[in-house]
């Protein structure tokens, strides 16, 4: 095991979750009126419905199989289920709400590239944001096709037992996945340096939980001079 490794899936994860932990209580004490997603749909709704209700739902099914799947010991489920058969399901659930998360996300992101008033009034950190998302994204879509060269579940048990490890302060979680594949390391370095920045960014909203954007109605949007018409006729 290298140094780098050592740093990366042993000590940084403790640096990432105490930043976010203590960040976002220092946050919501200190600027609790900056706590929210920051919607950018009262500059232009073009896309926003689609875009964001594709993104809701595929991260918030991507968010819990990750949570279910690491974070519940293998003897809790292997009555139900043997590891090669969660790693498929694992595969096709996160393929399938991957890809619309995927579609979701690419959406919000031209938007906020090439919507003149989106891009003028947002702020290098949303963007920033949505690029890292779209990064993890595809790198998590990558992995299914690495998880298909081997199918007997045992990568995936390791890194549950990583994940286990990490959030049970046990020792050598970092020798535990030092010899995976590289592209599990930066999906998870990655999800790691999300959770370092959340705090800092629009990201923070993750707290509340956004379940709601899948049934709330939107903002309703009048022209100004749509609302004169009215106002002359009254």
């Amino acid at each position: 095991m290298s140094y780098l490794d050592l740093f990366a899936f042993q000590i940084y994860p403790y640096i990432a979750l105490a930043v976010f932990f203590a960040g976002s209580w220092v946050r919501f004490d200190r600027a609790m009126y900056t706590w929210r997603s920051g919607s950018s749909q009262l500059l232009s709704d073009r896309g926003m419905r689609v875009g964001s209700n594709l993104f809701h739902i595929g991260i918030l099914v991507v968010l819990g199989g990750h949570l279910v799947g690491l974070l519940t010991p293998h003897s809790v489920y292997e009555i139900f289920i043997t590891a090669p058969q969660k790693q498929l399901l694992a595969m096709w659930v996160g393929g399938v709400f991957g890809v619309v998360c995927l579609i979701g996300i690419s959406i919000l992101t031209v938007r906020r590239l090439f919507n003149p008033r989106v891009r003028a009034t947002g702020t290098i950190g949303d963007t920033v944001v949505l690029l890292l998302l779209f990064l993890q994204l595809l790198l998590g879509l990558y992995t299914i096709r690495i998880s298909a060269q081997h199918l007997d579940g045992s990568v995936m048990m390791v890194l549950s037992e990583w994940v286990q490890r990490i959030v049970t302060f046990r020792g050598d979680a970092a020798g535990l996945i030092a010899g995976v594949s590289w592209i599990y390391k930066a999906h998870i370095f990655l999800g790691l340096t999300l959770f370092l920045v959340a705090p800092f960014t629009r990201l923070v909203h993750v707290w509340s939980i956004p379940v709601s954007y899948l049934w709330r109605p939107y903002q309703v949007v009048r022209r100004r001079t749509a609302m004169l018409r009215y106002g002359s006729r009254a």
